[in-house]
């Protein structure tokens, strides 16, 4: 019998426009941006995961980036641009979904980018997050059964290429300013709403 004596860790998933970068050309909109010279870490975002990691956590980025297959842009730039947030931030992978539809299952607001992580990375998603800035972000963490951090737009809630919300998804959000610029403290012992 083969035992392994490695512990899964919490992960906490974040999406990648909007959470950890923005596009310059278009700043608080949801345009991911059209390449590394185009992209900027928003504000307070490399502190906030330098105190994830120190709790413990695994940084992953789960991004939707239908542009690929819609013609605006190429893999190889969404590449670059992962690459270099990976450079410049402690990430731990980056998980990509390039399709437009609904026809896989790796397209948030389906979960299998945060499963395939989760087996990838040995990750234990009992005790994990996933901070996103639209609602498809919400619904893959709450399908996952993780917590959820909603860093509220005024685009959160629109109709996406993937639908609009489900009635079920409700939750307290958090501003930008408000997420971001949070003691690292207050990070060390996540507990789910209503805990």
């Amino acid at each position: 019998m083969n035992v392994s004596n490695t512990v899964a860790k919490p992960a906490v998933f974040l999406d990648r426009d909007g959470v950890v970068v923005e596009s310059r050309r278009a700043p608080g909109e949801p345009a991911p941006p059209a390449s590394v010279d185009d992209a900027t870490v928003l504000e307070g975002v490399a502190a906030t995961l330098d105190a994830f990691r120190a709790a413990g956590f695994s940084l992953v980025v789960v991004t939707n980036q239908p542009d690929v297959a819609r013609g605006h842009m190429s893999r190889s730039d969404v590449d670059a641009i992962n690459e270099w947030i990976s450079s410049v931030l402690p990430i731990d992978a980056t998980y990509v979904c390039f399709h437009d539809g609904t026809a896989c299952n790796c397209r948030k607001p389906r979960p299998g980018m945060l499963f395939n992580a989760a087996r990838d990375l040995d990750l234990d998603l009992r005790p994990s997050w996933m901070i996103g800035d639209r609602w498809v972000d919400i619904a893959a963490g709450a399908a996952a059964g993780v917590r959820t951090v909603l860093i509220k737009r005024t685009y959160s809630w629109r109709a996406t290429s993937s639908g609009v919300k489900p009635p079920l998804i409700s939750l307290p959000t958090m501003s930008p300013d408000g997420f971001w610029k949070r003691p690292s403290s207050s990070w060390r012992q996540p507990r789910r709403l209503g805990d």
